[in-house]
């Protein structure tokens, strides 16, 4: 791994944001909007609802854990887009970059823009809506980590299906983490979901992390069980996605549809 050349990626990306202003609002429009709406929604459920302000108040606690989990998945496959919509893909690999330097460079900018994305909507929760993710304490950081790594691997499926079947399917860049989100538990806990569909749930890391977000805010301690969970589960999916990965990625260089990619 070269880390200089990683550098060099990395700066390539967030020059693109200095230099778009389009690019730079896009990037906070969403997670703005999502706030906003699901902020005042909980203010409203607030308002109706006679049980504990933690019952109601998660809702906030899930987007905003929601966006980090989105935010790096689309950190790893909209850099790659970006090269595939300038024609640059084909320049990235021909030239002494190796795929885990590309991937590494990705991380990295998907971390970025977490970090934009925490900070801002950490702080307007606090001052529009009274609720401090913060409060949570240092278990938010393996919370966060384990959100981010599985973001990561679903970048990794998204960008390897786009790099073996092209264009046509670049909108997956969008849906896969939104095809799990009704798994996961995101906006309510599992026993919700149909008796037969909860062991599937299970199985996400992301589902742990929801999971164990509602019991801190529960006030019931640090879900070690939940992190244990969500660290394992996405240690084999991250392995798995990334030999799935490496699979497409050969083939597509094998078969030529990198230069498909770059020439369309």
């Amino acid at each position: 791994m070269n880390w200089q050349i990683v550098r060099g990626l990395v700066l390539r990306h967030t020059y693109l944001y200095r230099r778009s202003v389009p690019r730079m609002i896009e990037m906070v429009f969403w997670p703005l909007m999502d706030l906003l709406v699901w902020g005042f929604l909980t203010v409203y459920l607030k308002d109706i609802h006679s049980g504990p302000a933690g019952a109601v108040t998660y809702l906030l606690g899930a987007m905003i854990f929601w966006d980090i989990l989105f935010r790096s998945q689309q950190g790893v496959t909209m850099s790659f887009l970006e090269d595939v919509w300038s024609r640059n893909i084909l320049n990235v690999f021909v030239a002494p970059v190796r795929v885990r330097e590309f991937l590494a460079a990705t991380y990295f900018v998907g971390l970025f823009k977490v970090a934009v994305i925490v900070v801002l909507l950490s702080t307007l929760s606090i001052l529009l809506y009274h609720f401090n993710i913060y409060d949570m304490g240092l278990g938010l950081v393996p919370f966060f980590a384990n959100l981010i790594l599985m973001g990561w691997g679903l970048g990794m499926v998204a960008t390897a299906l786009i790099l073996r079947y092209g264009q046509s399917v670049e909108t997956l860049a969008w849906a896969i983490p939104f095809l799990l989100q009704p798994l996961a538990a995101v906006f309510y806990p599992v026993r919700v979901l149909p008796h037969w569909l909860q062991p599937v749930s299970w199985c996400l890391p992301a589902t742990h992390v929801f999971e164990g977000m509602r019991a801190v805010l529960r006030g019931e301690g640090f879900p070690m069980q939940h992190l244990l969970w969500a660290s394992a589960l996405n240690v084999i999916f991250y392995a798995v996605e990334a030999w799935f990965f490496s699979r497409m990625f050969a083939s597509a260089r094998k078969k030529g549809f990198l230069a498909k990619l770059a020439t369309r």
